[in-house]
């Protein structure tokens, strides 16, 4: 009996290019020989799936890889309640790296890479730019444009294919060239002259006659530049974003790897229990509000009438943005921010379905007590929060940005006047005004929450990852005091709650189950 079934897991192995050490055989017969005979089958097709989504060196299949195959194998049918709601700060995303060769996104910890500091040295500010070049450079030779043309396709189609050019390609040439595509990095190695950077070098620009397609153009976002290279000099005449990818799209190409961070070793877009759980809580819900300023009288009324309001029917999670001060009061700050902490505490024990019910999330906002103004920022100190946390055991105070997976949608919450930023300094702004239309379309084509020089809004270069938006998660939550707006792109929802205070208390509530938000306003 054994015999015959180390046989059929051979065979079965074999038809897939894939060949097992012999420790390998007897281990996976070790472990089918007490599934029921109807299940064999469905077990072994599903191990032998995860296998060839590993980062594999070879097509010689060892004991290691199976016990790591069989091990994901029971995660994925464990009991995943406790999967259900997650918080992922920016610190703690899981670290990958493009290999071009294999074309696969392969752990750091494969490739030997050492764990991150948080003051990196400057292979770590070179990496920082490289790895961003490097997802969507491959993201980009994908996309139908730019992919070679099929054998045997008409003319016609083959005319609407387009070669993507490194810059090297322009610099290694003495004759003028035309109609040249370039994916690189719009930057300023001159003050005042601009120039186009990848990998293989740069090229200064002209870009008299260039023409912008919708976006917000900052120095350091990456564009797809066309134009002729003359003169040593590459004349733009349009500009445009890489193409961005639906996130289903990305995970057709890589798998169920788990990038987006959290307890699971597979992505949760795979589980059917988490997506049953989903569509099963259709009256679940999250409540998003920014510039929560607790020191304000009129904003702690209104958190009153919001609790009031929702006492009934609980919130699956309040996320509660900063600033939670009005302004900074010195060296007072910290003081007054621990009495503002103890009298949120005393509101929302005052209802007890919202305290026992309801999680609370706490992203800190610029201007809020920390070690830095450099992104990602750490939660806000626990000895200004621990009596908050002691009281409402349901508080998380967690990093900027942050992530929130509530069964298999995947939320980016990010708090900074980022929109205003990107408009002060974007090369040539938009004539429509349709600044929330352009700004979704610049950090989903970027995929990074913030592609702005590092002297506008300072990176931990080793802690870049924190900040990508690969594949795409399905909101992105950019809190910022702009007008409130929400928009989609490539099957991404970008949503601003707009300041608390600002917006005549307005905030965001997003239904998971139906993907609805829902724009609401407490009236006086």
């Amino acid at each position: 009996m054994a015999a015959k079934l180390k046989s059929h897991i051979q065979s079965s192995f074999k038809m897939h290019g894939l060949t097992l050490r012999s420790e390998a055989s007897r281990y996976l017969v070790d472990v089918l020989t007490p599934v029921a005979d109807v299940q064999k089958e469905t077990w072994m097709e599903k191990i032998i799936e995860i296998v060839q989504k590993q980062p594999l060196s070879s097509s010689m299949i060892d004991r290691k890889v199976c016990e790591s195959a069989v091990q994901e194998c029971n995660d994925e049918q464990e009991d995943e309640g406790d999967k259900v709601f997650c918080i992922i700060d920016a610190f703690s995303v899981p670290r990958f790296s493009y290999h071009s060769e294999r074309k696969k996104f392969i752990p750091d910890s494969d490739m030997g890479y050492s764990s991150p500091v948080l003051h990196g040295s400057s292979l770590d500010k070179a990496a920082l730019f490289r790895d961003r070049y490097t997802t969507l450079h491959q993201r980009t030779l994908r996309h139908d444009l730019f992919t070679a043309p099929a054998l045997g396709s008409v003319p016609e189609e083959q005319s609407k294919k387009f070669q993507l050019k490194p810059v090297e390609y322009l610099l290694g040439s003495t004759a003028k060239l035309g109609d040249v595509i370039i994916l690189g990095m719009l930057t300023q190695l001159k003050e005042g002259k601009w120039y186009l950077e990848d990998p293989t070098g740069a090229v200064p620009l002209d870009l008299s006659s260039a023409s912008f397609h919708t976006g917000l153009f900052t120095e350091n976002c990456f564009v797809l530049a066309e134009g002729s290279y003359e003169d040593g000099t590459f004349h733009v005449t349009a500009f445009g974003f890489p193409q961005p990818e639906p996130s289903k799209t990305s995970r057709s190409y890589f798998g169920n790897i788990n990038f987006f961070g959290g307890p699971s070793n597979v992505c949760v877009k795979a589980s059917s229990k988490l997506r049953q759980i989903e569509l099963d809580n259709e009256d679940a819900m999250i409540v998003f509000l920014s510039d929560v300023w607790l020191d304000h009288v009129k904003v702690m009324e209104k958190l009153r009438e919001l609790f009031t309001g929702y006492a009934e029917f609980p919130p699956t999670c309040f996320v509660l943005c900063g600033n939670f001060s009005s302004s900074p009061h010195g060296s007072n700050h910290v003081k007054l921010l621990k009495e503002s902490f103890h009298n949120l505490a005393d509101l929302i024990c005052e209802f007890p379905s919202i305290k026992e019910n309801s999680r609370f999330v706490f992203v800190p906002g610029p201007q809020d007590p920390g070690p830095s103004t450099i992104l990602p920022r750490p939660a806000i100190p626990n000895s200004i929060t621990e009596e908050l946390r002691r009281r409402v055991p349901q508080t998380v105070f967690t990093s900027n940005p942050c992530r929130l997976q509530y069964c298999t949608q995947e939320i980016v919450v990010f708090r900074e006047d980022i929109v205003t930023k990107m408009c002060r300094n974007c090369v040539k702004f938009p004539a429509d005004g349709d600044i929330p239309t352009h700004f979704a379309k610049s950090i989903i084509s970027q995929a990074h929450l913030c592609p702005l020089p590092l002297h506008v809004c300072p990176v931990y270069w080793a802690y870049d990852r924190g900040m990508c938006l690969y594949p795409l998660p399905d909101i992105v939550v950019c809190a910022d005091k702009f007008d409130p707006f929400n928009t989609s792109t490539a099957d991404c929802t970008i949503m601003n709650p707009g300041s608390f205070p600002r917006t005549d208390f307005a905030f965001k509530v997003y239904f998971p189950a139906s993907k609805e938000i829902q724009d609401s306003k407490i009236q006086d």
